[in-house]
């Protein structure tokens, strides 16, 4: 377990090290502006695209725009959130080539810690912004009797999203360790994940839904717990099963970071 003390020194650390990144990409105010407003700008056309099919066909196996715009919101803000604030792993091969990674290994510091803090990427604000304003409009839209539980639910769902989505990036990157070059065939799992999270799981074919259940499962952060705000669909039993999913976002991460660690034990450096 960390020590208080442990956990400040982190704290601080990680405080500076987002602030040096931020000023970096603060630097030129306009470039970064610009970089928000195109991040915002393709994420709306992309759920122009969710509209236009609601307006064609009416609704999706039963489900309403509004609905799906409930699933959209929360997968958006999450992926937002762990690519904004884990997307060094997303580029960690740039480390691994560049021999650079050997840097990392003489601090007397987590590494996983240290790649994380490296590139924050501010303009990610973008595609969170737009995920917000989505949830916005869908939640007043939504014949849902909110509660206290069903907000926390939902926020919570968030959170455990963003762990869940940090922890795929984090495989990501492990498997640059023996390859080098980080393989663009696990983005069937980040971005296809993404994709497939925006709408509810019961749609998607049983092979579909088992992979992205007991796989990755987004279907923690996904149907389950949100299908309990819904209250309409077949729920588990007992209810609380819809509660605690989410909680599977955080035990992925922390299960990828031991293969993060079994990388390191593997890692060869450079040569040079």
């Amino acid at each position: 377990m960390f020590s208080t003390a442990s956990l400040n020194y982190y704290w601080f650390l990680y405080r500076r090290m987002v602030g040096m990144s931020m000023r970096g990409q603060m630097q030129y105010r306009a470039s970064f502006l610009l970089l928000t407003a195109g991040n915002l700008g393709l994420t709306a056309i992309e759920f122009m695209g969710v509209w236009a099919l609601f307006a064609r066909f009416g609704n999706l196996r039963g489900w309403l725009i509004t609905e799906v715009a409930l699933f959209y919101g929360v997968i958006s803000i999450a992926y937002a959130l762990a690519e904004g604030f884990a997307r060094g792993f997303d580029t960690f091969s740039v480390l691994i080539k560049a021999g650079d990674f050997d840097r990392l290994l003489l601090r007397p510091c987590s590494t996983a810690f240290q790649v994380a803090c490296r590139e924050v990427q501010v303009m990610r604000v973008g595609r969170l912004l737009q995920g917000a304003i989505v949830l916005a409009w869908a939640i007043p839209h939504l014949a849902i009797h909110w509660t206290l539980a069903k907000v926390l639910l939902v926020g919570y769902t968030i959170l455990c999203g963003a762990c869940l989505f940090t922890g795929l990036l984090v495989i990501q990157a492990v498997v640059a360790f023996w390859t080098v070059e980080s393989l663009e065939l696990l983005n069937i799992f980040t971005y296809g994940g993404v994709e497939t999270g925006q709408y509810p799981l019961t749609i998607y074919r049983p092979w579909l839904k088992r992979m992205f259940t007991f796989l990755v499962p987004i279907a923690c952060i996904n149907y389950l717990p949100l299908g309990l705000v819904f209250e309409k669909h077949n729920l588990l039993q007992p209810q609380m099963w819809h509660y605690t999913a989410p909680t599977m976002g955080i035990v992925f991460l922390l299960a990828t970071l031991q293969l993060w660690r079994l990388g390191e034990r593997f890692y060869l450096s450079t040569g040079n």
